[in-house]
């Protein structure tokens, strides 16, 4: 599924990033997800078998989810990511050509940005959707901010230290979406566990909508 396929059935817009999970667990990681009613996931390039992982979830959950790569800052790599049925690319920067060639296979795509000038280069390259990185450092009064001179039609999704403790501010601040990595899975976190936590986060989003 693409992500808006999956935003279309009124899912929240969280995206599960699971550093370092191993393959192996990766279908039953993200099925408890997926039951918890997280259904974008990404699963970053530094992680122990990225393709290896995309493609296991895809085969069992591609019609329920949208898997991605995170941390992918080439062109190489936005091509293995789309050999591996990833449906969308996430980036820790802009990168125009990285932008330009997940389009080109097909990808969603969520850059990451700092600043406007890096916002308003990725909105150039076709980007809709930008990761503002990192999001709690910088904090909601800098998505206020910069969300003025945006046009409308931009997304912001933050990602760094977004949690269950801190979602209602950023949705007050007017993000569209949210990436959660460490708070929700880290290596060696049970299907049960993450379930637990997904589970509360959903319920977070929702109370604060």
């Amino acid at each position: 599924m693409k992500v808006e396929e999956v935003l279309a059935e009124g899912v929240p817009p969280i995206v599960a990033i699971l550093r370092g999970i191993r393959t192996e667990e990766a279908v039953d990681i993200a099925a408890s997800l997926v039951e918890a009613g997280v259904r974008l996931i990404e699963v970053p390039f530094n992680s122990p078998d990225p393709c290896g992982s995309i493609r296991a979830m895809v085969k069992a959950l591609g019609d329920r989810a949208s898997f991605g790569g995170g941390t992918v800052t080439s062109t190489d790599l936005a091509e293995q990511l789309a050999a591996a049925g990833g449906t969308f690319m996430v980036s820790p920067n802009t990168n125009a050509a990285v932008i330009a060639r997940s389009l080109e296979l097909g990808m969603d795509v969520l850059p990451g940005f700092l600043t406007p000038t890096e916002a308003f280069a990725a909105l150039g390259a076709g980007a809709r959707d930008l990761k503002l990185f990192p999001g709690s450092v910088l904090g909601s009064s800098y998505i206020k901010a910069i969300r003025e001179v945006l046009p409308a039609e931009a997304r912001i999704w933050a990602v760094g230290g977004v949690g269950v403790a801190n979602v209602a501010e950023f949705r007050a601040a007017g993000v569209y979406g949210i990436g959660v990595g460490g708070s929700l899975y880290r290596p060696g976190d049970d299907a049960a566990t993450v379930a637990a936590r997904a589970a509360s986060l959903v319920a977070g989003w929702k109370a604060a909508s």
